[in-house]
């Protein structure tokens, strides 16, 4: 039976853009939502404030929509400043394009056991499942949750004694398995 790890976000994420008045590169958003009403279209923004200087930045979540054609417990989410529905709009990839940001999370790895638990077993399966689609590469995964140094998961990868049907090096944001052989 595969050893079950979860990666889960830690708040909400630090927005990637380039502020206007200071330079900064970092906006963090409390979840805070703007609805505007022009007769009965809407346009929601989601509120962010700079890092650097607390300037307010307005990331587009919806543009000129029919109130209608929006669910109404999505409507009182907004009009709550619902910090888990910020949370799915920024993951989503069409917010992020058309805002031209990027994300950058804090997460945690919960393994369920600790690292001296499984350094005592021949062989560790393991199963990594995402609370959200947070980017992470999973040679630090693996040392984190192994507790190991990232050079060690790196030559352990390369003796085929780490092995994946993902590839290792990158990025993953996406479920997968792994299993360790010592």
């Amino acid at each position: 039976m595969p050893d079950k790890w979860v990666i889960e976000p830690v708040g909400l994420p630090l927005i990637r853009r380039t502020c206007h008045v200071c330079g900064s590169q970092t906006f963090r958003t409390s979840g805070k939502f703007r609805v505007n009403a022009n007769h009965k279209l809407l346009d929601v923004w989601l509120l962010a404030l700079c890092t650097g200087c607390g300037e307010t930045t307005k990331l587009t979540v919806m543009e000129r929509i029919n109130v209608r054609s929006i669910r109404t417990e999505v409507l009182e989410r907004m009009h709550d400043n619902d910090a888990g529905l910020a949370a799915e709009l920024l993951q989503d990839p069409g917010v992020r394009h058309r805002n031209r940001v990027a994300l950058d999370w804090d997460w945690r790895l919960n393994t369920g056991e600790s690292a001296s638990d499984q350094s005592r077993r021949e062989a560790v399966d393991v199963s990594v499942r995402f609370a959200a689609q947070i980017p992470v590469r999973p040679v630090r995964l693996i040392a984190e949750g192994c507790g190991m140094s990232r050079s060690e998961v790196d030559r352990l990868i390369a003796d085929g004694k780490i092995v994946s049907t993902v590839k290792l090096s990158g990025k993953v944001s996406s479920d997968f398995a792994f299993t360790l052989k010592r």
